[in-house]
């Protein structure tokens, strides 16, 4: 179980860009390509990338070329796509579409004052973070509700900061407001947290981070935070192995970029654009010192 203490790095932002001024990312930009309008959130599956705008999802294949949209109804918070197909979560429930595009069935929400956030699948279950009732929402893949999953130290979830993912059947959601991420098993059993509040590398700054989760393709915790963005890897015992982009490498700004991996290269969106990164040896000696040899963030490339 990994837990560990909270303590607070007193750094000011402006002193945390200074400080972090020669940094230089381990992953170099080799493409990328633009959807119509603002990307809300996007997913890969299959060598397909979905991406959700505001009245439709745009599919693209691997290499950043528009296969085809279909229409949504608006107010969408999170996409997943898996062997079942695709599911849309918006805050007061579910809709399901087959994978070309067919809407299949739709499913409401768990109770009344729910909020919904982020959600994850496996094979059988769907999870949904719901920040209006502070809990995660278990339902199987019909859609039966099955249970509600509490935290064990209270989730405190400012500003829809509540994402979840799904590592080899084992659910690691954020705790935004504890500057932490949770782990849970599929039955709801909670097994560890792991974060502490600073501006330093390893920790989490801010009113609500880490923002956004997503999986490498060797199973390690990549996380994503707003205020000063910056993307991150954990292990996923909760040790924090490197930094892989900062707020400069990003493009700056304040908010958070959402991040997915795939074939050992990250995709982070930013407004109306999906940027895609490789991993680039010649950067990594400068950038992963103390990153751990056997980083197999490293290894997808070599």
């Amino acid at each position: 179980m990994v837990h560990s203490i909270i303590s607070e790095d007193k750094a000011t932002p402006a002193e945390v860009e200074k400080r972090d001024s020669t940094f230089v990312s381990p992953y170099k930009k080799i493409t990328g390509f633009d959807a119509v309008a603002n990307i809300i959130c996007f997913d890969i599956y299959e060598n397909m990338i979905y991406a959700a705008l505001s009245d439709k999802v745009s599919v693209f294949d691997i290499s950043g070329a528009h296969q085809h949209d279909f229409p949504i109804r608006s107010n969408i918070r999170d996409i997943v796509v898996d062997d079942s197909g695709i599911y849309l979560l918006f805050p007061a429930g579910i809709d399901y579409y087959a994978l070309d595009g067919q809407k299949i069935d739709k499913w409401e929400a768990c109770s009344d004052n729910s909020d919904y956030c982020s959600f994850a699948t496996t094979k059988d279950y769907i999870f949904v973070t719901d920040a209006g009732n502070k809990n995660i929402c278990q339902y199987d893949k019909q859609g039966g509700f099955i249970r509600f999953i509490d935290s064990p130290e209270g989730f405190i979830i400012p500003s829809y900061s509540f994402d979840i993912i799904n590592i080899n059947d084992t659910l690691y959601c954020s705790n935004s407001g504890r500057h932490k991420i949770e782990s849970y098993t599929t039955d709801g059993t909670f097994i560890a947290s792991f974060g502490k509040t600073g501006t330093q590398a390893g920790a989490f700054v801010g009113c609500c981070n880490p923002t956004y989760l997503a999986k490498s393709s060797d199973g390690n915790i990549l996380t994503s935070e707003k205020g000063i963005p910056r993307i991150s890897c954990y292990g996923k015992d909760g040790k924090f192995r490197t930094i892989l982009f900062d707020s400069h490498s990003l493009g700056g700004g304040t908010t958070a970029y959402e991040m997915q991996v795939s074939e050992g290269n990250i995709y982070i969106a930013s407004e109306k654009t999906i940027s895609v990164y490789r991993f680039d040896p010649t950067l990594s000696e400068k950038s992963c010192a103390g990153c751990e040899a056997d980083c197999p963030l490293r290894k997808n490339v070599e």
